[in-house]
């Protein structure tokens, strides 16, 4: 079936869910279903099967795929070319696609120098709840017409409509890379990510875990070699595993169960909770916590550490899982969703209760 037969389906079956006055839950991959609230829709649609690279400008460094394209494929072209994906996205269990990946605003360690998905996007296309396929923003950087809209599609988890294009600048890969560990505690860890995250030096992953820190160098061989050199510590073997799985989430921590919470805070922010079950990544800005608590408590805390908490995995689904929004905030959301989504065909409560 052709890119337009399947973007005509999409079309189809937006119409007829507004007429019939139904409401559809957009899966892809389905790797990150996980991600938000419970959908309550009337019946799936399936984004996943518009899928394929468009085009791919190596000398531009700018790559349009359709939404449904797995990021493996995406991933092994780049190779191909030494280039990749700045925002190092997670996989998750497998079958991640490009759309998801944008709806879902998810990014790797490398998010705080690289930048996160959302910096990464040129321009979408979009079928919105009336119908009809939008075009936003471009190929290239200068042209910024519709780039705000575009961008706001970055974690909306599909509230706004059925993305079918994205283009994204890419960047070329290092040419070397070496990670550093050292043992240290949490509170020690928070201070040492900072002072090394503002020095010049080739940073490009910084985590503390289980007692110890690990410094991710990527860049020329020469100042990856001498930065190292500085810094000190073991070097890690098999580095790649030990990124790809925490990007993933394939380690324990991650998947034994008890709900996972992940904090988004000023890098600097002291640690608190001492001896609760802590990972930290992106140099502190990101951290994530496991075990039973309540929202409320946690959202407080987060407050005071300068951002917000959200229930990433596990607990209850049904509740709101996204950190408490202001009026303000509120009323801005519901004018996004009015605009793209006036019959509030796209997965409704999938963002929160009451989108």
């Amino acid at each position: 079936m052709s890119k337009h037969d399947v973007t005509q389906e999409l079309i189809e079956q937006v119409n007829c869910a507004r007429t019939d006055g139904s409401t559809l839950e957009i899966v892809g991959g389905g790797s990150k279903r996980f991600i938000g609230r419970e959908a309550a829709a009337d019946a799936r649609i399936d984004a996943g099967r518009h899928r394929g690279i468009v085009s791919y400008e190596p000398v531009e460094l700018v790559l349009t795929a359709r939404a449904g394209t797995p990021l493996q494929e995406i991933e092994d072209t780049l190779a191909q070319q030494g280039q990749m994906l700045a925002f190092d996205p997670p996989h998750f269990a497998g079958g991640a696609t490009l759309g998801g990946t944008l709806a879902c605003n998810q990014s790797g360690p490398a998010r705080p120098w690289n930048g996160s998905v959302r910096d990464a996007v040129l321009g979408i296309r979009l079928v919105n709840g009336r119908g009809e396929h939008l075009r936003f923003g471009g190929q290239v950087m200068k042209n910024v017409a519709g780039y705000d809209v575009s961008r706001a599609q970055a974690g909306a988890l599909g509230s706004l409509g059925i993305i079918t294009e994205i283009s994204l600048k890419v960047m070329p890969r290092p040419a070397a890379s070496m990670t550093l560990v050292k043992e240290m505690d949490a509170a020690r860890a928070i201070v040492e990510m900072n002072t090394l995250a503002g020095r010049p030096r080739p940073l490009a992953g910084a985590c503390w875990q289980d007692g110890q820190l690990y410094l991710r160098l990527a860049g020329v061989q020469a100042a990856v070699a001498g930065t190292a050199s500085r810094w000190g510590g073991e070097v890690l073997q098999h580095e790649s595993n030990f990124w790809r799985d925490l990007r993933d989430q394939r380690q324990p921590f991650f998947v034994d169960g008890e709900p996972l919470w992940r904090f988004s805070v000023n890098p600097a922010a002291p640690h608190w909770r001492d001896g609760a079950d802590w990972r930290f990544d992106w140099g502190g800005a990101q951290r994530w916590l496991r075990g039973a608590f309540q929202r409320a408590e946690l959202e407080r805390e987060a407050g005071r550490a300068g951002g917000q908490v959200t229930l990433f995995r596990g607990g209850d689904r049904a509740g709101e899982v996204f950190s408490t929004q202001s009026a303000a905030l509120q009323t801005l959301h519901r004018r996004l969703k009015e605009a793209f989504d006036p019959m509030r065909i796209f997965n409704p409560g999938r963002l929160y209760s009451w989108m």
